[in-house]
């Protein structure tokens, strides 16, 4: 027996709601500060930039204050983007969560247990899909660290797929980031299939190579339908 449930968002979910999203992203700000610490190009600039000081000025403690600043500046690089998504939708989409998924064709739904919110998911129709296909597109998914491990994301995942095909759509798809590892491991052994990634238009993430890659969970009938 499952100690969760799978619903619709309702108003009073709002700021349990808000909260699992917003940590559940700053979680991954660690993980992406250890992925930019071992990119060839910043192990080089670190290992160049006291080494310049050194035969420079002569001074080792010079060199060392030196990596300690840097690495608080790819610190505040590696978290940036995560933090600047979390401020964007909480100024759009998150704000007013029935007006962005419910009211707008698409759904929003949470896992609770004991009462409490700790799993989210919602979808919404892609504007432009390619011709011939009719897509929706998975967003926000995620459940509280402490409620890992008993298959809520698969549900959470489930639940889109099911409300997709009850729709008739022809593809579920979903974008998540090269950091998100754990996430992207579940979607493919779920069967989306890696369909393409790129780098956005920004400094700090071009520096950090933050690629975001692209899934696609095409339903069989609509596979057929091509073939």
């Amino acid at each position: 027996m499952a100690l969760y449930q799978i619903r619709q968002y309702q108003e009073r979910d709002h700021k349990h709601v808000v909260d699992l999203f917003s940590s559940g992203i700053k979680e991954h700000i660690p993980a992406a500060f250890r992925y930019t610490l071992l990119l060839p190009k910043i192990l080089l600039f670190l290992f160049a930039a006291p080494l310049t000081i050194v035969l420079v000025s002569g001074s080792w403690l010079l060199a060392v204050v030196c990596v300690f600043f840097l690495l608080l500046l790819l610190r505040f690089f590696a978290g940036q983007p995560f933090k600047e998504y979390v401020a964007m939708c909480l100024q759009t989409d998150m704000a007013d969560i029935t007006k962005s998924y419910l009211n707008a064709h698409g759904s929003f739904w949470v896992a609770e247990s004991g009462g409490q919110v700790v799993g989210i998911v919602a979808a919404l129709p892609v504007k432009e899909s390619p011709s011939g296909r009719k897509q929706l597109q998975l967003f926000h998914l995620s459940v509280s660290s402490q409620h890992r491990g008993q298959g809520i994301a698969k549900a959470l995942v489930r639940t889109v797929l099911q409300f997709a095909r009850d729709q008739g759509y022809t593809d579920v798809v979903l974008e998540t980031s090269i950091i998100q590892q754990g996430a992207m491991t579940l979607y493919e052994a779920m069967g989306f299939q890696r369909t393409g990634k790129y780098l956005e238009n920004s400094i700090i993430k071009w520096l950090i190579e933050f690629f975001v890659f692209r899934f696609t969970y095409a339903f069989p009938s609509a596979q057929e339908h091509e073939l």
